[in-house]
């Protein structure tokens, strides 16, 4: 039996969606908070747990009877972390004899601007020192955050980001929940690390370029400087604590961090991902 965490969340659904292609309803599990928010998930036949990061107790009551856990990081609460370590824990106590964790391919933990994302290597030192058979699965930057890096009038005023001319292996997040789901349905869990990204870089400019010819409109990617780009996002109204978030995120890109290139992920769909001006047809209904 395979547990997945935020069963309802976007990768969760995507990873269930492959999942029964694969290995019967019977055999899936999924972790949510409110039941009357997986009524979808039980007519498909899939076991509905309840629980929650900040209960142990709950977890480890849900985790009763499974063999794999599918850990899908949380959001960006501050004690964040320790739900994971909740997790983890409560995986172990429950006797479960595998956790997979989505994690993120970066370069390099020690050099990070966002501290949110050093959550997922600790995460990882944490998940390899419990004990337990583990995978760990790097997943590049979604291709799926691009409609919200870029805003709701790209098409009017182009892009405007402190990026620089970073670049990243963009994936979207169906294919890595497709990849994730072939894993977990393998059963591989011999302390493997994947990591998943598309097979080229991009960068905003090429998305510029892909949404100019998709649209028939001209959009330019003016390139930012942090100090600028924060004034902008004052002028606008968005909280700082919004600004600060994304200005990890482009500051991370600047840097290389997530130009990392594997074809870990074209190998284990079988199939090359979908690269960027595919996406970003679907993305934009264009």
């Amino acid at each position: 039996m395979i547990l997945i965490t935020g069963a309802t969340g976007h990768i969760g659904t995507a990873v269930i969606q492959q999942l029964l292609t694969k290995i019967d309803a019977n055999q899936v599990a999924g972790l949510v908070r409110d039941a009357a928010k997986a009524t979808h998930l039980q007519e498909l036949g899939i076991d509905i747990r309840l629980g929650d990061y900040d209960n142990p107790a709950a977890l480890e009551r849900a985790m009763q009877g499974i063999d794999k856990v599918l850990l899908v990081s949380g959001g960006g609460d501050d004690h964040g972390l320790q739900q994971h370590y909740n997790v983890v824990d409560a995986a172990k106590k429950a006797g479960v004899s595998c956790i997979a964790y989505t994690g993120r391919a970066l370069q390099d933990r020690d050099t990070l601007a966002n501290d949110l994302m050093v959550r997922h290597f600790q995460t990882e030192d944490y998940i390899k020192a419990s004990g337990l058979h583990y995978v760990l699965f790097r997943n590049i930057l979604y291709m799926d955050t691009l409609p919200q890096f870029v805003g709701p009038a790209v098409f009017a005023s182009g892009i405007h980001l402190p990026a620089g001319e970073g670049r990243v292996s963009f994936a979207l997040r169906s294919d890595m929940g497709e990849a994730i789901a072939n894993v977990l349905a393998e059963g591989d869990c011999e302390n493997r690390t994947y990591t998943f990204t598309n097979t080229e870089t991009y960068s905003f400019a090429d998305v510029a370029a892909a949404l100019s010819e998709l649209s028939g409109k001209e959009v330019r990617y003016t390139a930012l400087d942090d100090e600028t780009f924060a004034a902008q996002m004052k002028a606008r109204n968005v909280p700082e604590t919004v600004t600060r978030f994304v200005l990890g995120f482009m500051t991370d890109i600047k840097h290389g961090q997530e130009s990392a290139v594997s074809n870990e992920l074209q190998q284990v769909l079988g199939r090359k991902p979908t690269a960027l001006k595919e996406g970003l047809k679907t993305l934009f209904s264009l």
